[in-house]
């Protein structure tokens, strides 16, 4: 896990969902094929439009086209990010577009558990709406085990929630490194990010 995540910022509203952080059309691709894995890079956020909860000023793309990684670091949003279904793509395509943590108001639990659980991401939340506060390309700076973001271009700095219980789970690389340095079990599978479950909905946005 970074203890220090820093880059340029990339802000979206409230509400985002799974669909427009990574639309249905593209789950057909394998994230156990490397090739195809960094096609999720590719499409990240792809789902937003403008004048929805999505594109900042309408416009700012997340991945510039024909790349396969963002020139963000971090994505800031308001309340109840990654709701909708629960797949754990949605994490995934985040992490191979290159973002180290999210910050949020709160998010959907199971967005929320699955980049813990898979260790895709750093889900920091907020004590305030940080998404009116900070603006897309604002170079940014997490302190993780100080739990503070500081705005470098603004010159502000905001407290965040602390980690807590999650925190060892990130430390350790994913829950089933976590459950193994906690002697929980002794063997886990090498990559849980291939696993395919049937879709469920979700009814937190």
């Amino acid at each position: 896990m970074q203890k220090i995540v820093r880059g340029k910022a990339y802000v979206v509203g409230n509400d985002v969902d799974t669909d427009q952080i990574i639309p249905a059309k593209y789950l057909s691709y394998n994230p156990a094929i490397p090739e195809e894995r960094r096609m999720f890079g590719r499409f990240a956020l792809s789902g937003l439009a403008a004048g929805r909860q999505g594109l900042p000023s309408g416009t700012i793309p997340f991945v510039k086209e024909g790349a396969e990684r963002s020139e963000y670091a971090v994505v800031v949003g308001g309340k109840n990010f990654g709701c909708g279904s629960s797949r754990e793509h949605a994490s995934i395509c985040l992490k191979e577009a290159g973002i180290g943590a999210t910050v949020a108001l709160f998010y959907s639990r199971i967005f929320f558990r699955n980049s813990v659980n898979g260790g895709y991401l750093i889900p920091f939340e907020s004590k305030e709406d940080l998404s009116v506060r900070i603006r897309t390309g604002d170079e940014v700076e997490i302190d993780v085990e100080k739990n503070v973001l500081t705005n470098h271009t603004l010159n502000q700095r905001f407290e965040l929630k602390a980690l807590g219980d999650i925190l060892p789970i990130l430390s350790a690389g994913n829950v089933f490194e976590y459950a193994k340095k906690m002697n929980l079990i002794k063997n886990a599978p090498e990559d849980q990010s291939v696993r395919e479950a049937p879709e469920e909905p979700e009814d937190d946005c």
